[in-house]
């Protein structure tokens, strides 16, 4: 069934801000308002984002796009939300207060907790249900500091007053006023409460982390319509609210990766490496994930998964902390002015090493300078490193899960490095292909909204509208790069040594 309306309104509630994005039904963006929000930093390793604050910028960012561009309620069909995976809250569903500020996917706050259950040897049986690493990265043990560290909250929740859930959920509670409390399959499987291969909470893991099955999100496939909203009466109407999906498995499905060994990287603050392994589970390889990619079509896809902590988030370092450069366009210039990185690697630990280390105690670590080091030697490596750890992520997928990478599709302000992509084809010795549309993520949720609202029919059609701009193809050859692959890895291993 086809509704009525040209444009579908995307909401992309990122680590940094929430954009409101207008796509048409060529996949066209429209027009795109972000509103930043405030990082919290209360105590060393904790990071956290006020919902109250964000909830109200997604409303603002609604209010307008739609004003700048006079659209009118008509035209817009519905709504579709992606959204910054791992990052949790519990909120109180009588007063629609949060109990606490959101606790971000950077946060430590669960390191402990995940450094017990792995001595407890709960590793395998955690990975056997939830495809996922024991590691504070994901929600589970973030949830459980807040139900142990803030009064009340045991009664409250045997009292069957709280509710708990990721950004998404959050946001659907609110601007459904409080009528759904659901989820979809790509972001319950980075809880590491969800069981992957039963598509159901698992009520062991539920018990393990200290939380009760009461205060859970019903979990639904993407192209499903999820409930209504006004937006607090911005809209006469209610408008539906279809795909839900969270950032890096709607950034999959905007850069169409529908076939086995597709893969995409999604460069922001830190990076999302996946690649699509079909509608069967496999085991993920030693250092990666193995997560639900997207689901649709009443199937669910499977994917390989890693994450960098630290990629674009590096150029914000040499520009914000250490001055190198004012702006992230300069890198380019910088990088190509020298012949080679004079065996000068950043390895960008910041916050410990994501996949395949998951090392949280390794540090950033800038090695093998010498005299004739200059600027341009240290950008041209914080750059590389971008490469580096991408590169680190598909060999893996490749060597070991045995899935032979097709294409890589990237999306991201730092695609736009020419150098970045060159450097990156040439490590994988693969075509790399940026998107044309910067907004992969936006754009995937409302391709899943689309497919609910009738926009269009199934994932053929999709395919159609993809626009690809400039692929790069690899141009180095293989001594150069295994000698380049192999100071990586000693840099690396700098990193790595902890007192």
């Amino acid at each position: 069934m086809s509704m009525q309306g040209v444009y579908i309104l995307a909401i992309d509630q990122s680590t940094s801000g929430t954009k409101a994005i207008l796509f048409d039904r060529s996949g066209k963006l429209i027009n795109r308002k972000t509103i930043s929000h405030e990082q919290y930093y209360p105590q060393p390793g904790f990071v956290e984002h006020d919902p109250i604050e964000i909830y109200n910028n997604t409303c603002t960012a609604i209010h307008q796009v739609i004003a700048e561009k006079k659209v009118s309620e008509a035209q817009i069909t519905g709504l579709s939300i992606t959204n910054q995976r791992e990052t949790a809250l519990i909120w109180n569903k009588n007063t629609g207060e949060p109990v606490a500020n959101a606790a971000v996917w950077q946060c430590q706050r669960g390191a402990e907790m995940c450094k017990q259950l792995k001595a407890d040897g709960l590793e395998a049986k955690i990975r056997s249900k939830t495809g996922l690493v024991i590691d504070p990265y994901f929600s589970a043990s973030k949830l459980s500091w807040i139900m142990n560290n803030t009064a009340g909250l045991k009664e409250l929740a045997q009292q069957g007053e709280l509710l708990l859930g990721t950004m998404d959920s959050w946001l659907l509670w609110k601007l459904t006023n409080g009528k759904v409390h659901a989820t979809d399959h790509s972001n319950a499987c980075r809880t590491m409460l969800f069981n992957i291969h039963t598509l159901d909470w698992d009520d062991e893991l539920i018990e393990l982390f200290g939380l009760n099955r009461n205060m859970f999100p019903e979990v639904r496939f993407s192209d499903e319509i999820y409930g209504y909203t006004t937006i607090s009466n911005l809209f006469k109407k209610a408008k539906p609210i279809a795909g839900l999906i969270g950032d890096s498995h709607a950034a999959l499905f905007g850069q169409n990766c529908f076939q086995s060994g597709m893969a995409k990287a999604t460069y922001g603050t830190g990076s999302s490496i996946m690649m699509n392994v079909g509608l069967e589970c496999l085991d993920a390889p030693e250092g990666l994930v193995s997560s639900i990619g997207y689901s649709c079509e009443k199937k669910v896809y499977y994917v390989y998964e890693g994450n960098i902590h630290c990629t674009g988030d590096t150029l914000n370092w040499l520009k914000n902390d250490v001055g190198l450069i004012q702006d992230a366009s300069e890198t380019e210039s910088l990088a190509t002015s020298v012949p080679n990185n004079n065996n000068v690697y950043l390895v960008p630990a910041f916050v410990g090493l994501g996949a395949p280390y998951w090392d949280n105690q390794a540090r950033a670590c800038l090695s093998g300078m010498g005299r004739n080091t200059t600027k341009a030697h240290i950008v041209r490596a914080a750059l590389e490193s971008i490469a580096f750890q991408v590169n680190d992520l598909i060999s893996l997928m490749a060597k070991k899960g045995g899935i032979q990478l097709k294409e890589l599709r990237v999306d991201g302000g730092p695609t736009r490095n020419k150098f970045l992509m060159q450097f990156q084809s040439d490590l994988l010795g693969q075509q790399v292909a940026p998107s044309k549309i910067e907004e992969a993520s936006a754009l995937g949720s409302a391709y899943m909204a689309g497919l609910a609202f009738g926009f269009w029919k199934d994932q053929k059609e999709l395919e159609n509208l993809r626009d690809e701009s400039q692929t790069f193809n690899t141009t180095m050859n293989k001594d150069e790069v295994s000698a380049l692959v192999k100071g990586w890895e000693t840099a690396v291993k700098r990193a790595r040594l902890t007192e």
